[in-house]
């Protein structure tokens, strides 16, 4: 079992910048693979962005390529998001996941954080 706590979300003005952690706790961190997903109010969970457990590979989706980051500190159980250029459409719950296999769909992963809300005002 590993438990994820993601944290960092808030309100932010578009053009803004916002950081969120997942903190794992658990089973060794450095055997997942780690991706954060977002849903906002009335639509599916999404995927966001991925990181290989090594860190040597990541992966975005289309609408945030560009403006998000997805870096990993294996020496203190961390995935962060880092995200610029915010936009209103980014607004939803932000949520966390780590998974042993390399897919990224939302059925695919093994463990979820609770989520962290983002609210990006115009």
């Amino acid at each position: 079992q590993v438990q994820l706590q993601a944290s960092g979300g808030g309100l932010v003005q578009a053009g803004g910048s916002l950081r969120l952690s997942c903190v794992a706790s658990g089973r060794t961190f450095k055997r997942f693979n780690m991706a954060w997903f977002r849903q906002a109010p009335g639509k599916e969970r999404e995927f966001v962005a991925a990181i290989s457990w090594s860190g040597s590979s990541t992966y975005y989706a289309d609408p945030v390529k560009g403006r998000f980051t997805i870096p990993r500190d294996n020496a203190q159980n961390t995935v962060y998001l880092q995200m610029n250029r915010l936009k209103p459409e980014d607004t939803a719950v932000y949520y966390c996941a780590a998974t042993y296999g390399g897919r990224w769909a939302k059925d695919a992963m093994d463990y979820w954080g609770k989520g962290t809300q983002v609210t990006v005002s115009s």
